[in-house]
């Protein structure tokens, strides 16, 4: 099937290839290596991409430091299974992926910057990452402008939409309007007639929030109150006292690793899940961040995360990857981020960063449905058009290369204060409603 691409990303593309001043690709036959073991000195200002060397080479931009350090065993998780099959598979253009790994940090450090840096001097043609929107709001232009195409499985402020991203930027994770929607639903569902946000003050936090309260008032419930928090702040007493003050009967609570925190004062204040209904969301839905607390604490809790229920196989491979996982948040969205790229460079037969993104789109839909790298490899050598369809849901991109369609998990804590593998239910939509 022969596509005519949108007039403006197909701008944005050729805008992209137009900055391609130095050559761009990884070298050596190395299936993979890390930042740690191989990477140069970083550079005070990035170099600039052009032509492919023929070599698909990876960067990751993850979290290994800071506020979801939680999100990165299994991002990184998702990206090696997915980099296992596709070099198993003979690789792209004929040679194994390249990839080199480095730390996202957080919004409180100058880590991602100097990250990008070092991936960049090690000619990345593609960067997945960050997991915070923040983060990557950050780094964008420095890895955009140098003609990189920017992935991110986990980014879900809706910002990105319609950010200046050269045409390079391409998100797994849908925008938090879907999310935003799901979770006002439940909270209104639920019997909540008055309701308190409690949320993190940034681009991911604010505007979660900005939805939810629209999706809940739309609903006929009242917000009754609503605090945007310094999630750095050294304790939340005066910000949970201004919930308490106002008796709600449900409290949504948007934030990251500091909600165990806000969950602390929460019971000191006397507001206990068992009084109160409590709803989290991706940011702070973990396995890990709340097992220490007193057993129940969580109980009954719900929470949303972006992503269909991941197929018992595939999370059988990725423990066989990291024996240590407790958490599988985003790695579907890791696991599709790597092999859309490297579908997107075969189908592109390059690996230069601006040709991959020109693909990105076309390998995601209207062709014939593949569900994984060999499959539909094979697919693409036969001349056949192809539709990869994830382990995350569809991610067919839109215009603005954010998936068009996607799916919010509902989830419920235990006693233990962990949430199952599988979800309450799930939810499916189009983004723009």
């Amino acid at each position: 099937m022969i596509r005519i691409a949108p007039v403006g990303r197909a701008l944005a593309v050729a805008a992209a290839t137009s900055l391609a001043l130095t050559a761009c690709g990884g070298g050596g036959d190395t299936a993979t290596q890390t930042s740690e073991s191989a990477a140069p000195a970083s550079s005070s200002s990035a170099p600039a991409a052009a032509k492919g060397d023929g070599t698909l080479t990876l960067g990751t931009l993850l979290p290994q430091t800071g506020s979801l350090a939680f999100l990165g065993p299994p991002e990184f998780a998702g990206v090696d299974l997915a980099l296992k099959e596709i070099n198993e598979a003979g690789g792209v253009l004929g040679k194994p992926v390249e990839k080199f790994d480095t730390d996202s940090g957080d919004t409180t450090t100058n880590i991602a910057s100097q990250s990008v840096d070092k991936l960049l001097a090690q000619k990345a043609d593609a960067i997945i990452g960050a997991a915070s929107s923040s983060v990557s709001e950050s780094v964008i232009d420095k890895i955009t402008g140098a003609g990189v195409v920017h992935f991110s499985p986990a980014n879900t402020s809706d910002k990105f939409t319609t950010i200046k991203d050269n045409g390079l930027y391409f998100r797994t994770a849908p925008p938090d309007k879907l999310q935003g929607r799901v979770l006002g639903d439940l909270v209104v569902s639920d019997g909540n007639d008055t309701v308190a946000i409690m949320a993190m003050q940034d681009s991911y936090g604010t505007g979660l929030a900005d939805q939810v309260e629209k999706t809940v008032t739309d609903a006929g419930a009242q917000v009754v109150e609503r605090v945007d928090y310094d999630p750095k702040a050294p304790d939340f007493s005066a910000d949970i006292a201004k919930i308490k003050a106002k008796n709600p009967k449900g409290i949504v609570l948007i934030g990251f690793e500091e909600t165990a925190k806000v969950i602390g004062e929460l019971v000191k204040q006397g507001m206990p899940s068992s009084k109160h209904k409590w709803y989290m969301v991706d940011g702070n839905m973990s396995n890990t961040n709340y097992v220490k607390m007193p057993k129940g604490t969580l109980t009954g809790v719900k929470g949303t995360y972006p992503g269909a229920s991941a197929p018992d196989e595939f999370r059988k491979n990725l423990k066989e990857v990291d024996p240590k996982l407790e958490d599988f948040t985003y790695a579907p969205e890791s696991y599709d981020a790597a092999n859309l790229i490297a579908l997107a460079a075969e189908a592109a037969k390059s690996d230069a960063g601006a040709d991959i993104a020109a693909k990105l789109a076309e390998v995601s839909k209207g062709g014939e449905k593949c569900k994984n790298f060999k499959e539909c490899v094979d697919l693409l050598k036969a001349g056949k058009d192809i539709d990869y369809d994830g382990v995350s849901g569809p991610v067919e991109f839109n215009d603005a290369g954010d998936p068009a369609v996607a799916t919010i998990g509902i989830y419920q804590y235990a006693d233990d204060n962990k949430y199952p593998v599988k979800a309450l239910e799930y939810r499916t939509g189009n983004i723009e409603g």
